[in-house]
Order: structure tokens, then C-alpha cells, then sequence
């Protein structure tokens, strides 16, 4: 895998959880993320998108080091994180932040908004506590809010504006990645946009690169430049948006698709209903993960897993079969 340009590259990381069954059970695993790879380059919004409990999380607090990878390699900004020491691994977090799914469950409820925000700064620098606030003040203004909004807490806030201040303690330190993991799903449609605009704006100001977790694909159709497709811990499908929207490849991505509302009545879109449910992750099916729900099986499916190769468009990346 290429290096170059990269900030961010994941080589075929794999997370598994034990589960606790009972004395009399045989002990049993969740294959959380199973062999993933992608990366993104600095600038770039690299969005994961899939179900509920496909590894999307998971795959995130990967790349942060919030959990250490079973196999496989993380590189961020040239460094190879994914045995780091926690010593090491310090000074790498100030280039790495996290935007969390509910922003009030993100936010201390009895710290002040001030030392919310500050306390990166409180760890990661011998700022003084006259500096201190003034970044915050700074921060919060660059956000959308007012520096009086300091000295208020979190429950004096509505959800949009509790983001906004997630959004403010992620970046207080500048760094160069942000992993939002369903940073808008949480908040109603019109602060969805505000929040998704929001982010934009402050990747062209600060030179940011986004990994966009979400299960919403016109959300992620608004802000991403590449997209991963997740089903059942494996990447199937990745590619530059584009691509994925005007002629995706594999089946489930198909249907994922077909399900996106189309703003004008009179277009008309072929709805792909999948049958069954989607298997366990503690024993998913053999070959492709997929098969069992996929209209398009063959033999070959049920018992050769498909890698994950290029398509016939530059950069576009499938893993089926067909």
C-alpha cells in the first residue's frame, strides 16, 4: 500500500471481542472488523457508511488507538501506531481527535464550558491558565458561539450547540485528523446541515482531514471525497463518492443506495428490499459475508471470500464476485 501523501493508512486491521458465555459454554468471539485497508490523503474526507453494527465504531477508535488493533498496521502521518507505547502515543494524539455521536454524553456535566474545552490544553501543553482562556475564547467564537458561553455547562445548551463545542475541544489543540464518528445523527435535520456545514468550512481554515463515520449516505453524499462501505466487519466497496453514487458495484451497496430519499417527486428509483436479517458476527457465514442476503448468489459465493480488487474505474475498489 502506497505511503505517500497519506496521512492516514490502515493495512488489513483486524478487532475481535471475546464474549463471556457461561462456565459451561465454549468460548466465543465477535469479529468486530475483520482485514480492513483504505487510506486517506491529507485534505480528504474519507467517510464510512453501513449498517449498524457493521465495525464502522470500531474502525474508528482503531485509528485513534483508543483500541489496539489483533492484526495489522496503522500509519498517521508517517508514524506506525498500532503497537505504539503510551508514552509515543501521547504526542501522536495531539495531531488525532475525536467529534463523538451524542454530544451531551461527550461533555462533563459538571466541568464549565471553559475547562470542557481547555483541558486537551491542560494536558498537552504547559499553557498558562490566562492563555488557556483565551484559546477557548477564540475557539468557541470560531465555532459559532460567544466566549460568555464559558462560563455556562453543558445542560444550558441545546444539542446543536453542545456539538459545537465538541467540535471546539477537538480542535483546540490543531490537529491534522478528526474522526467524527455519527457526529450529526443525533440532531435534528436543519442542525444537521448547520453542524455538517460547520465542518467544512473549518477543513478548508485548518487544513483538516476527516474520517466521517455514518449510517446516513446523503449525509455523508454532502461532505466526503471517498467512501468506504461496510457490511458485517469488512470493507466491500470503496471509491471516490462520485463513483459510488453514479455506479456502485457491489449488491449491498446497491441497496444501501436505493434506499436515500430523491428530493423530486416525479424521479423514480428502484427500491432493493434485502431479505433475512443480517447474520451474527459471532458466526457469519463462509465465503462472502453477503451471500446469505444477496439476490445475485452464486455457487462460488457460499464458499470463496472475494478480495477486495480494483474495478474498471481508476480507484474504485470491490469486493464480490460478480
Amino acid at each position: 500500500m502506497v505511503m505517500s501523501k497519506s496521512l492516514v493508512v490502515v493495512d488489513g486491521i483486524k478487532k475481535t471481542f471475546p464474549i463471556d458465555s457461561g462456565l459451561l459454554s465454549s468460548k466465543k468471539s465477535v469479529k468486530a472488523v475483520n482485514h480492513v485497508s483504505f487510506d486517506i490523503k491529507e485534505g480528504e474526507t474519507f467517510s464510512l457508511v453501513g449498517e449498524s453494527g457493521c465495525g464502522k465504531s470500531t474502525t474508528g477508535r482503531l485509528v485513534t488507538r483508543l483500541l489496539m488493533p489483533d492484526e495489522g498496521k496503522i500509519w498517521i502521518n508517517g508514524e506506525e501506531i498500532s503497537k505504539m507505547n503510551e508514552t509515543k502515543l501521547r504526542e501522536v494524539r495531539k495531531q488525532v481527535q475525536m467529534v463523538f455521536q451524542d454530544p451531551y454524553a461527550s461533555l462533563n456535566p459538571r466541568m464549565k464550558i471553559r475547562d470542557v474545552v481547555a483541558e486537551p490544553l491542560l494536558i498537552h501543553t504547559k499553557l498558562s491558565a490566562q492563555e488557556r482562556d483565551r484559546i477557548v475564547a477564540e475557539m468557541l467564537e470560531v465555532v459559532g458561539l460567544s466566549s460568555y458561553h464559558a462560563e455556562k455547562f453543558a445542560h444550558e445548551f441545546s444539542g446543536g450547540q453542545r456539538q459545537r463545542i465538541g467540535i471546539a475541544r477537538a480542535l483546540i489543540l490543531k490537529p491534522k485528523l478528526i474522526v467524527a464518528d455519527e457526529p450529526v445523527s443525533a440532531l435534528d435535520v436543519s442542525i444537521q446541515s448547520q453542524i455538517l456545514n460547520l465542518l467544512k468550512d473549518l477543513q478548508e481554515e485548518f487544513h483538516l482531514t476527516y474520517l466521517f463515520i455514518s449510517h446516513d449516505l446523503s449525509v455523508v453524499e454532502h461532505i466526503s471525497d471517498k467512501i468506504g462501505v461496510m457490511y458485517l466487519g469488512s470493507l466491500v466497496e470503496s471509491g471516490p463518492k462520485e463513483m459510488i453514487f453514479a455506479n456502485p458495484r457491489h449488491p449491498y451497496t446497491k441497496a444501501l443506495l436505493s434506499s436515500v430519499p430523491i428530493p423530486d417527486p416525479r424521479a423514480k428509483r428502484e427500491r432493493i428490499i434485502l431479505q433475512g436479517d443480517v447474520p451474527s458476527p459471532v458466526n457469519p457465514p463462509s465465503g462472502c459475508l453477503f451471500h446469505t442476503r444477496c439476490p445475485f448468489v452464486m455457487d462460488i459465493c457460499k464458499s470463496t471470500p472475494p478480495a477486495l480488487r480494483e474495478a474498471a474505474d481508476r480507484d474504485h475498489f470491490v469486493a464480490c464476485h460478480l
